[in-house]
C-alpha cells in the first residue's frame, strides 16, 4: 500500500493529465490555424445571415440568410466546445477583415445587397469547405476530425443552396 502522501501526489498527477493544458498537446499548429479561420468565418456567416434575413430583396436570399444564422450558430458552439477541450480559445468578435465585409454589406440594399451577400457566401463557403475537408482528413485530434467531417456536410449543403438562391447574373 502506498503512503497517503504518495497516493495523493499520484491522484493529483492523474487529474492534471485530463486538464485542457494536457489536451492542448494533442492539438497541432494546423488545428489552431483551422480553429482561428473557421471561427471567424462562422461568426461572419451568422451575422451576415441575420442581415440578409432582414435586407434580402427576395425570399430566397432572406431564407438563405436565416438558414445561415440558424445552422452556423450551433456549429460555432460546437467548435468552441471542441476547441476548449483541446485548450484552444478564439476571439469572440470578428477581426477587422470580417468587420469590414460586414460593414460593406450593411451599406447596401436591394439587388446590390443580394449580389454582394451571395458573392461573400460563395467565397467563404468555398474556402471553409476546403478547410473542413482537410481538417476532417488530417486534423490532429479525433474530435477535430469528427467535427470537421460533420460540418463539411453542412457546408456542402450550403454550397448547393447558394447556387439555388444566387441572383441571376446581370
Amino acid at each position: 500500500m502506498l503512503p497517503t502522501r504518495t497516493a495523493a501526489t499520484l491522484l493529483a498527477l492523474a487529474m492534471l493529465a485530463t486538464t485542457p493544458q494536457m489536451a492542448a498537446a494533442a492539438a497541432t499548429p494546423a488545428d489552431r490555424v483551422f480553429v482561428a479561420k473557421v471561427s471567424q468565418g462562422g461568426m461572419f456567416e451568422v451575422q451576415a445571415g441575420k442581415i440578409a434575413d432582414q435586407k434580402g430583396s427576395t425570399p430566397d436570399i432572406r431564407d438563405f440568410g436565416a438558414m445561415e444564422a440558424h445552422d452556423h450558430t450551433p456549429v460555432g458552439d460546437k467548435l468552441k466546445a471542441v476547441a476548449g477541450r483541446e485548450g484552444i480559445s478564439f476571439a469572440a468578435d470578428l477581426n477587422p477583415e470580417f468587420e469590414g465585409k460586414l460593414a460593406h454589406l450593411k451599406s447596401l440594399s436591394g439587388p446590390a445587397f443580394d449580389a454582394a451577400y451571395m458573392d461573400q457566401m460563395s467565397a467563404i463557403h468555398a474556402a471553409d469547405g476546403a478547410a473542413f475537408a482537410m481538417e476532417a482528413k488530417e486534423g490532429g485530434g479525433g474530435d477535430f476530425r469528427a467535427f470537421a467531417a460533420e460540418t463539411h456536410v453542412i457546408v456542402q449543403r450550403h454550397i448547393g443552396a447558394i447556387h439555388a438562391a444566387a441572383p441571376p447574373a446581370r
